[in-house]
């Protein structure tokens, strides 16, 4: 699915939002305020700055990087599983059309 915003929003964000944590009472204050002011929902942000912080190794979670090899894994895979299939159902065609019996 299409992003919504681009990667240079996304960084300018979350950028404001750390930048900026320190002059409101919690983070999530900080997260509301930017978001409104940009446009954009404030848990879309929050999830943003928590991508951010795995990404840089700050916490634990599956970084942008390993989400994307895992997607095109599972893609091939599913790819490889349907060559099979049609392999296997071509074999036992041609092996039901060339048996002597079945004549």
């Amino acid at each position: 699915m299409p992003s919504k915003y681009d990667e240079a929003t996304k960084a300018k964000a979350v950028r404001l939002v750390v930048d900026h944590r320190e002059d409101y009472p919690t983070e999530w204050a900080a997260i509301t305020a930017v978001s409104s002011r940009l446009g954009m929902t404030a848990e879309t942000l929050r999830k943003w700055i928590r991508q951010t912080e795995v990404d840089a190794g700050r916490s634990d979670g599956v970084s942008t990087e390993a989400a994307r090899i895992i997607r095109e894994q599972k893609r091939k895979i599913a790819e490889l599983e349907q060559t099979i299939d049609i392999l296997s159902a071509a074999t036992s065609f041609f092996a039901r059309a060339s048996d002597p019996r079945q004549k």
